[in-house]
């Protein structure tokens, strides 16, 4: 009781001297309000990117391996392109002698994509991406379909001159004008529409789903070799139970018993999965996460310093008063817990107003930014991170004023008064 008695006392003659001062007060708040908001800022955009990005990586598939020509990144050691350049690309027929042999896979489809001009009467949509796929595809990326229908086993195996078109495609070549069952073109050759797929919004590892069409791959075949197409990957998707490192190994034997490959010999192609960039984006986010700490906390430095310099000020201002509070009996303890109070609730103060400046930002700038596919979110995390640094900087800031304040001899107090 005690205790709380002396702490509310503190709290009131704490809030009385802002009030008193209330210039000095709105000077010391912008200091640490600064500093707030470019440490809860930078926390902010970091945690987002990162929550983003791991999304859009997420959407890649944990389960699945991608067989391609490039490794994905480096690793550890070096990134060796002239060798890598050399490979083949793995291509459709590849693709199918894996699906007879593999026990382990649970889908296997093959995709490559070419930007292409799409036509429908005065309407057109450049550089749409031209996504040939094997009829498995929609099992291992799973596209909703909003209108229509992905393709029948049937239609894949013809290879019927048809498409699903994304939501920005359809968008640009139909615009309100229900797409199902109309014909474009694209190289002058006509494709009709069975499906459009749910707008998705462009992905951050650059999968942009509502800028492109799939088409089936034997379409594709009908009209050029499908050997050695820039770009081709061959996608499996292990079955349930199945270690992703079984499934691997049964992939490397399988394509290099396709590929004829000697035992000596290197593998000419390369398996990549989610888990290489996972690894490497903890790396990334956590030295990125380090910035932002070095960068607020240099601007938290200087609004503490604001704040120490207004309380010593104060101190000094106050010492007439506080000689005769020591006088009347209030203990050193008081008189210490007054001034510490003062600094933290000046930091506390400056702290939520730069914590309202980001959430504000984070809602205006949706509105200032149109076509932001970018999901901004402060995060309770972000709130609690910011509140305690600023109790600690008014803590560190003030302990000093408050210890000087303390140690004040009464009598000597008073007379600095006169």
């Amino acid at each position: 009781m005690v205790f709380l008695r002396i702490f509310r006392e503190s709290f009131l003659f704490a809030i009385h001297a802002l009030k008193v001062n209330r210039l000095r007060t709105f000077l010391s708040l912008l200091g640490v309000t600064i500093g707030i908001l470019t440490i809860v800022a930078v926390f902010t955009l970091v945690d987002s990117l990162e929550r983003n990005i791991r999304s859009s990586v997420e959407s890649l598939g944990s389960n699945v391996v991608y067989i391609q020509k490039w490794p994905w990144g480096g690793g550890s050691g070096e990134y060796k392109w002239w060798k890598y350049f050399q490979r083949p690309e793995p291509n459709f027929y590849e693709m199918e002698k894996l699906e007879e042999r593999l026990t382990t896979v649970q889908d296997i489809a093959f995709l490559f994509g070419v930007n292409q001009t799409l036509k429908y009467g005065l309407n057109s949509v450049e550089r749409a991406n031209v996504m040939c796929v094997s009829h498995h595809y929609n099992n291992i990326w799973d596209y909703k379909i909003e209108k229509g229908r992905y393709f029948s086993e049937l239609e894949s195996q013809r290879g019927r001159p048809i498409a699903i078109l994304g939501a920005d495609v359809a968008d640009g070549l139909y615009g309100s004008i229900d797409p199902i069952g109309r014909e474009f073109s694209v190289l002058g050759r006509k494709l009709r529409v069975i499906g459009v797929m749910e707008k998705q919004g462009k992905s951050l590892v650059g999968n942009d789903v509502d800028g492109s069409i799939l088409v089936p791959i034997k379409y594709v075949g009908n009209l050029m070799s499908l050997k050695n197409q820039d770009g081709g990957t061959i996608m499996a998707a292990a079955k349930p139970n199945v270690e992703m490192s079984a499934m691997k190994d049964e992939i490397i034997g399988t394509m290099r018993a396709i590929r004829r490959l000697k035992p000596k010999a290197e593998d000419n192609f390369a398996l990549n999965e989610i888990s290489m960039i996972s690894n490497n984006l903890d790396a990334f986010f956590a030295s990125i996460g380090f910035g932002g700490l070095v960068l607020g906390g240099f601007s938290i430095l200087v609004g503490g310093f604001g704040i120490a310099n207004i309380m010593f000020v104060s101190v000094k201002e106050r010492t007439n008063q506080i000689g005769i509070q020591m006088s009347l009996g209030a203990r050193r303890s008081f008189i210490l817990s007054q001034f510490l109070l003062e600094s933290v609730i000046l930091c506390l103060l400056g702290g939520s107003v730069g914590i309202a400046l980001v959430y504000g930002g984070q809602l205006s700038l949706p509105l200032i930014i149109e076509d932001l596919d970018f999901d901004i979110q402060i995060s309770m995390k972000n709130v609690i991170q910011g509140l305690a640094i600023s109790v600690i900087i008014g803590l560190v800031s003030g302990f000093m004023p408050a210890l000087n304040a303390s140690r004040l001899d009464p009598v000597e107090a008073i007379r600095s008064g006169q």
